[in-house]
């Protein structure tokens, strides 16, 4: 097949290591698209985005509108005349006339096995889920919320281990993998493109703040789901007595064990290898936790750090109760 003149549009790492496998190969990329900066950290200062960041180390023309919808830039647009538009998690709604421009239209780079969850959290919504398999699917772009017909899916399964982080690089691989080949087969898979099945469709909406809150009234299976989809962006948390006032505390690592049960959120014990506590049924060992202000540290460290932390037969509370 011959080269193709790409524009990519993405914006978070997941979507820089898609971009990274294009500067690889064979394909021309004409543009990158990404969000524009913004403020983050302490400082507030503007970051540029991962994709930002690769597009302009290999100057590659980088365009930030903060819309597709405005007539001035569809037209900039349209004027690179590329033959395929890639989006992956670029984050800003794609309007017909951008759709339509490229000669093979846009294709998609979606983190779930479409037509389940659909939207803006696949990775965290298939982890609380509990669902064993997730994937990738790249699809024809259409008007709708990830409605598009599917070229190409690729399964990936879930391990009890696994947290964002890690599920979002085994999805990562898959993608570009998957998206290698597209590109190189892309005549023969647009022409055995495959219709999404929407009655059997489930959405992924953005992780809410409250989601993290951890009620010890749970599973103890559940608590766990929601701490590993948590890493990153949306850290499980619940507070803390020291004696004086109640801190917020993440929780950053734990493991469901069976047995010892009591009243959810209290404290059956604690030793350097973590601290079990009752859940609802079952119970959790808490490894790995952050304060406020402070590192993430383990249990044991903080135990020879702050002893009187963590008494057996204390509770932790609720974020809903503490509130």
């Amino acid at each position: 097949m011959q080269p193709l003149d790409i524009v990519f549009a993405g914006t978070p790492d997941f979507a820089a290591s898609h971009l990274e496998t294009i500067l690889g190969g064979p394909h021309r990329l004409v543009a990158v698209y990404t969000q524009p900066d913004r403020k983050a950290g302490r400082g507030k200062k503007l970051l540029a985005s991962p994709v930002k960041i690769l597009a302009q180390a290999h100057d590659i023309p980088v365009r930030q509108p903060a819309t597709l919808r405005a007539t001035e830039a569809q037209e900039e647009f349209e004027a690179l005349q590329a033959d395929l538009l890639l989006v992956v998690a670029y984050g800003l709604i794609l309007p017909q006339a951008i759709l339509d421009a490229p000669r093979l239209g846009c294709i998609n780079v979606h983190a779930s096995l479409l037509p389940r969850w659909r939207g803006a959290a696949p990775i965290e919504r298939a982890l609380l889920a509990g669902d064993p398999e997730t994937g990738v699917t790249l699809m024809q772009m259409d008007a709708g919320l990830d409605t598009g017909d599917m070229l190409l899916r690729r399964p990936v399964s879930i391990e009890p281990t696994d947290t964002r982080v890690t599920l979002e690089r085994k999805l990562a691989a898959a993608g570009t993998a998957a998206l290698t080949y597209a590109l190189d087969h892309i005549g023969d898979l647009q022409g055995s493109a495959e219709r999404q099945n929407d009655e059997s469709s489930t959405y992924a909406s953005k992780l809410e703040k409250e989601e993290a809150a951890i009620a010890w009234q749970s599973d103890a299976s559940f608590i766990d789901r929601q701490i590993r989809a948590g890493i990153g962006r949306n850290p499980a948390y619940c507070f803390v007595d020291d004696g004086l006032i109640k801190e917020r505390m993440r929780i950053l690592a734990a493991v469901p064990v069976s047995g010892g049960e009591s009243s959810p959120g209290k404290i059956v014990s604690r030793s350097k290898d973590g601290l079990l506590v009752s859940c609802g049924k079952g119970c959790l060992l808490v490894t790995q936790v952050q304060l406020p202000g402070k590192n993430p540290v383990a249990i044991g460290d903080l135990l020879n750090s702050r002893p009187g932390f963590f008494e057996p037969g204390s509770s932790l509370d609720s974020a809903a109760s503490s509130s």
